[in-house]
C-alpha cells in the first residue's frame, strides 16, 4: 500500500540514520526516549517492534520530527514498525506488495531522493517444536527471507536501498557470544544464515561488517535473564544493510549500546552529505 504524501517535500537525502527494535513503543517512551532522540537526533529513526495499535499513532509526537509513518499489526501489543523522519520523503509504502500476506505489519518503506529506506521486523523463527526444530523456521526462511529479498532487489532497479532492522539471526559465529551452544536455535540455524548469505550474494552490504570485519563482543541484543546485558552475553542481529553502490557515501556504521530502554539497542549509519 503506498501513501499519498502531500505538503512540503524533502530535496535532499537524510545522512544520519538510526534502527531500534523498541520492545514497545509505550514502554520505552517512559524512559526518556525523548532524551535520546535529543541526544542522538538522527535525521530518521527506524522502529521495530513498536506494539501499537493503529488508533493511538495519530496521537504521538515527536519533538523534531513532524512526520511519522506506522505499520501496525492487526493483533494488539505485537510487532509493527514506524519511521520517524524530519523531512517529508517522497513516498511511503507499507508490507511486501503482494509478495506475501502481513498482518504483522513488519515492513515500512521511506522513499527518498537518493535512495530508499526500508525498516523490517522479520519474524522470529520460534522455540523447538516437538522434533526440536524452530516452529517458524520454514515460514520464515522459505517464504518470509524470499519475498523480502525480492521486495529489496525490486526496489534497487528504481534506486539504491538501504534497509535496517531486527533481522533476527546472528550471520558469523562471531555475532554471539555463545555460537556453540546456539547452534540449532531460532536465529542461528543454518538455514537462517544461508537466507542472509542470500542478501550478501544479492549484492547488499552488511554495513557494520563492511567497516568492523573482525569485530567481536559488539552486540546488539541480550536476553533479560541472567544478568546477560551486563555481562554482554549478547547477539547482533539488528543491521543496516545497503546497496554496494552507496558504498562511497558511507561515513561509519553504529551499536549504541551504551543505550537502554529495551532488550536491544539502536544502531545506525551515518552517511557523507552530498
Amino acid at each position: 500500500m503506498r501513501i499519498g504524501l502531500l505538503g512540503r517535500i524533502v530535496n535532499h537525502s537524510p545522512t544520519k540514520l538510526l534502527s531500534w527494535n523498541v520492545n514497545g513503543l509505550r514502554a520505552v517512551l517512559k524512559k526518556d526516549f525523548a532524551g535520546f532522540l535529543a541526544a542522538e537526533a538522527p535525521d530518521v529513526l527506524c522502529l521495530q517492534e513498536t506494539k501499537i495499535p493503529a488508533e493511538l499513532c495519530a496521537d504521538l509526537a515527536f519533538d523534531g520530527y513532524p512526520h511519522s509513518y506506522w505499520n501496525c499489526a492487526e493483533k494488539r501489543g505485537y510487532s509493527g514498525t514506524a519511521i520517524l523522519s524530519r523531512e517529508r520523503p517522497l513516498d511511503v509504502r507499507r508490507g511486501l506488495g503482494d509478495r506475501i500476506e502481513d498482518r504483522e505489519g513488519r515492513v515500512l518503506t521511506a522513499e527518498y531522493p537518493d535512495f530508499f529506506l526500508v525498516t523490517v521486523y522479520t519474524p522470529n523463527a520460534q522455540n523447538h517444536d516437538e522434533n526440536g526444530r524452530p516452529r517458524r523456521l520454514d515460514y520464515r526462511t522459505l517464504e518470509w527471507d524470499v519475498a523480502f529479498l525480492d521486495y529489496a532487489r525490486e526496489l534497487e532497479r528504481e534506486k539504491p536501498v538501504i534497509f535496517c532492522g531486527d533481522l533476527n539471526v546472528a550471520h558469523r559465529e562471531i555475532d554471539l557470544a555463545n555460537p556453540k551452544t546456539n547452534r540449532r536455535n531460532a536465529g542461528f540455524t543454518d538455514e537462517e544464515r544461508a537466507g542472509f548469505d542470500a542478501i550478501l550474494e544479492a549484492g547488499f552490504v552488511d554495513s557494520f561488517r563492511h567497516f568492523y570485519p573482525e569485530a567481536r563482543n559488539r552486540y546488539s541484543w541480550w536476553s533479560y535473564r541472567a544478568g546477560a546485558r551486563k555481562r554482554n552475553v549478547g547477539w547482533r542481529i539488528d543491521y543496516f544493510c545497503l546497496s554496494s553502490s552507496l558504498l562511497p557515501r558511507i561515513e561509519d556504521a553504529l551499536i549504541l549500546d551504551r543505550v537502554e530502554g529495551s532488550d536491544h539497542c539502536p544502531v545506525g549509519l551515518v552517511l557523507k552529505a552530498r
